[in-house]
């Protein structure tokens, strides 16, 4: 799971990465690890997950991660290749969604590449951007297909045709998302790769202390593109993420307590791509959150622990993971008749502690 952090120059693109970067050793009890020097993995925060290693005696506790690639800053005319933009609009190309870091504070100490502090143009200068590439290579792309349509394959014919709308709507500022690809070519939207297809979430860089909920502004305009919108002060949460974890804890009490913009952001992330965790637990084996796309079946689920296992599948045993805490394991969960038994296509919910029984 890869998301593009991106914004315009001074938003607080590094201090939210940075802080990111060090997120395992303050946020939660969760890894981090830097790949490289522009890319950071981190764990997703989930209580669930320790709940549950808790009460089977299970470790090491493995959560499912999210890798945040610091893509640095867009600027006006990026698509036409200003400030390098072609490079930059290719390395967000290659991410799963997008993290929109927006300027929302008023330290004048920052200098604000257009001299104002407005987070909705700020928004509509990175947009427009990502439409105009998105332009460019939906026009270089209908000509090739329909050209390629004369030959009245379904599929081409199909896709030409969604090529002509999806052009119309960027000429018209809608965003890709806004057009959703035919039936008959299925393929038509991983060919073109746009990037306003993208699902985005804003991050509103708050002053120190402000509230923890972002913009109205912003907040209704992510509503309208169907995004996510979240708040934090960068500069706070990257401050908080030098300090040990003790001392980070109680600097969060003094400041009004409740959880952190960090752990929130990476929380957003992840339920941005519409993905649901189930959990693996042993005693004395490790605890380790998966992430799976909603639907899944357990024959998939199986897959992900391990293809060895999913080859051989025979069944699951599911326990949603709050009736396994309450009934204190699995013996408890068997006992009261609530571990249940599955076949191959049982779709998977969120929160399911799984065992997957196989033949080697």
């Amino acid at each position: 799971m890869r998301i593009g952090i991106v914004g315009l120059p001074n938003a607080g693109k590094s201090s939210l990465f940075n802080a990111l970067t060090r997120a395992g050793a303050v946020a939660a009890n969760y890894p981090f690890t830097t790949v490289e020097p522009n890319v950071a993995v981190v764990g997703v925060p989930d209580e669930r997950l320790e709940r549950v290693a808790e009460t089977v005696r299970a470790r090491p506790v493995v959560p499912e991660t999210i890798a945040f690639h610091d893509i640095a800053g867009l600027v006006r005319g990026a698509s036409a290749g200003e400030g390098l933009g072609n490079r930059f609009l290719a390395n967000i190309r290659e991410t799963d969604a997008i993290l929109h870091v927006v300027r929302a504070h008023d330290d004048d100490q920052v200098v604000h590449p257009e001299g104002r502090v407005d987070p909705l143009a700020d928004v509509e200068a990175i947009e427009t951007e990502l439409l105009l590439a998105d332009l460019e290579q939906a026009e270089r792309r209908l000509d090739r297909v329909s050209r390629q349509a004369k030959g009245g394959d379904t599929a081409v014919v199909a896709e030409a045709a969604w090529l002509r709308e999806l052009v119309e709507a960027l000429r018209g500022g809608r965003a890709a998302r806004a057009v959703p690809p035919p039936a008959e070519a299925p393929d038509a939207l991983r060919a073109l790769g746009p990037l306003t297809a993208k699902p985005v979430l804003y991050v509103a860089n708050v002053d120190e202390g402000s509230a923890a909920d972002a913009p109205d502004a912003l907040r209704r305009h992510a509503e309208a593109a169907e995004a996510g919108a979240v708040a934090l002060s960068a500069r706070l949460e990257s401050e908080l993420a030098e300090l040990e974890p003790d001392e980070a804890a109680a600097m969060r009490v003094e400041l009004g307590g409740g959880e952190s913009g960090l752990a929130r952001v990476i929380r957003s992330a992840f339920e941005l791509l519409d993905l649901i965790s189930f959990f693996t637990a042993g005693e004395d084996k490790e605890a380790r959150a998966h992430a799976v796309a909603r639907g899944t079946t357990a024959w998939g689920a199986a897959g992900k622990v391990h293809s060895d296992i999913q080859r051989g599948f025979v069944r699951a045993e599911i326990v949603p993971w709050h009736v396994l805490v309450e009934l204190g394991g699995y013996a408890g969960a068997r006992d009261r008749g609530l571990l249940r038994l599955e076949g191959r296509d049982y779709a998977v919910q969120d929160g399911d502690v799984l065992t997957v029984r196989f033949t080697p």
